[in-house]
């Protein structure tokens, strides 16, 4: 599992998430940051073409370094500065109080603990600040949660720790963000992937 995970499966996640579908999503959920800014899970930089000119400086946290080397020609043509955090969001390196906006882009499946990663965001956000977000998460409907109960242990094991099954919603309540605006949806390509979109607030 080593060696897939440090050659195969970043280049993998690389050509899987450039997808279409999953593009407007990303420009959406990025475009409502300013300021200072950590992305949790940043992966390879694929939202990086859709960071605002407001930007001052971006915190680009991922425990892979094998998937920040795929982002370098991203990062070349970026307007900003931009620190690689090779941390996991459940210990983010940043003092409290201190970023306007957090984005996650379909980062929280794969956090082993979701519930630290969304304490720690709320810990380093400003008051007010606001952490724009989409998730892949627990469906509503009952049939499809089974499936993604019986599936999460499979996903867990090839697909980086993915769990199919959080609920997105409950997590980020009892960490203490107030939801300001929330999407759920499915995609009709991938039923089991059901969609949490919003931005949530760190009142203080």
């Amino acid at each position: 599992m080593n060696f897939y995970y440090k050659y195969i499966f970043p280049r993998y996640l690389n050509f899987v998430m450039r997808g279409n579908d999953l593009e407007k999503h990303r420009e959406e959920v990025v475009t409502k940051s300013s300021g200072q800014v950590l992305e949790i899970g940043f992966g390879s930089g694929l939202n990086l073409p859709y960071y605002p000119t407001n930007i001052s400086k971006l915190y680009a946290l991922d425990p892979s370094q094998e998937l920040y080397d795929l982002a370098q020609e991203r990062i070349k043509k970026a307007s900003f500065q931009i620190e690689y955090l090779k941390a996991s969001a459940e210990g983010i390196p940043l003092a409290d109080n201190t970023l306007d906006s957090v984005i996650s882009t379909w980062s929280l499946c794969s956090i082993p603990h979701p519930d630290m990663a969304l304490k720690e965001v709320f810990r380093i956000l400003k008051p007010e600040g606001n952490f724009s977000f989409i998730e892949h998460g627990k469906s509503p409907r009952s049939f499809v949660y089974k499936l993604q109960n019986f599936l999460t242990p499979v996903s867990k094991q090839f697909a980086g720790g993915c769990h199919m099954n959080r609920d997105i919603e409950k997590l980020l309540l009892d960490s203490g963000f107030e939801i300001q605006k929330i999407e759920k949806f499915e995609q009709k390509s991938k039923p089991l992937g059901f969609m949490y979109k919003g931005i949530a607030i760190a009142k203080k």
